[in-house]
């Protein structure tokens, strides 16, 4: 498997330490990845975390900007100044910093919750609420095309 799929909940130790999970961690292993790169999520209270693809591709998208707008400079901002690196440890673990901490609420455990190409850092309170979000959200989107059809697929008498 090379993506990152499912969730789970960790325990942080008293050393501020967190177990990544261990299929999370045979991705990165199979990826290649010697340190994780981790971006504050934009719009939500967790961060992004992937290799150093997840970076490029940010970078990328900056390249195609003009340097001169004020669009590149606030995306390389938020992608360089909202990121940082982290290392795993002999034993599969990350600290948790108050980089990280701040952002997603996080003080006793973490929520890893898989994303495809990069997977996701959250305070487990707060994944719960937007996961309910998201399938509500998916449910109406899913409701509402339903009805459609089935309004499509009518027949005038």
């Amino acid at each position: 498997m090379n993506r990152f799929l499912s969730n789970t909940v960790s325990r942080i130790d008293a050393k501020g330490r967190v177990s990544v999970p261990a299929h999370f961690r045979a991705v990165v292993q199979k990826r290649g990845y010697s340190e994780l790169y981790a971006l504050r999520c934009l719009d939500l209270p967790a961060m992004d975390v992937g290799g150093l693809d997840l970076l490029d591709r940010y970078e990328q998208r900056i390249a195609r900007e003009d340097p001169f707008l004020q669009t590149a400079d606030d995306m390389s901002f938020f992608c360089h100044g909202d990121g940082a690196f982290l290392k795993l440890d002999q034993d599969g673990r990350i600290t948790m910093t108050d980089f990280i901490r701040e952002h997603a609420g996080i003080s006793a455990e973490v929520a890893f919750v898989g994303r495809g190409n990069f997977f996701q850092i959250w305070e487990p309170g707060r994944l719960a609420t937007y996961g309910a979000q998201a399938r509500a959200r998916l449910l109406q989107l899913r409701q509402g095309t339903k009805a459609h059809e089935a309004k499509a697929g009518e027949r005038p008498e």
